[in-house]
């Protein structure tokens, strides 16, 4: 799931992580590895496998691999108008 194969001619495979914006995150050479090593990546990095590719995706996994965004918010210094901004704990974060 999340994980698109693209075959170019002569071109040396990578694997390219993009964000939900199609910014380009990271490239991994994968020329010198192995089926199983690149399986083993891709675990790793958090995909998801599905059983069959028409089985649906669990909740949890829709957005995998991909990363919560950090929160760009200074340690609670007052905001230009003022106000302090709102304090969030480390697994929550604002809707975007």
């Amino acid at each position: 799931h999340n994980l698109e194969l693209k075959h170019l001619p002569g071109a040396d495979p990578e694997l390219v992580l993009l964000n939900l914006r199609y910014e380009e995150l990271e490239r991994i050479p994968l020329s010198d590895m192995t089926r199983e090593e690149i399986n083993q990546l891709v675990q790793e990095l958090g995909f998801y496998r599905k059983e069959t590719p028409d089985a649906p995706v669990p909740e949890e996994f829709q957005f995998a691999p991909a990363k919560p965004l950090p929160i760009l918010l200074p340690s609670q210094a007052p905001t230009t108008d003022g106000q302090t901004p709102p304090k969030w704990d480390k697994e929550e974060r604002p809707e975007l």
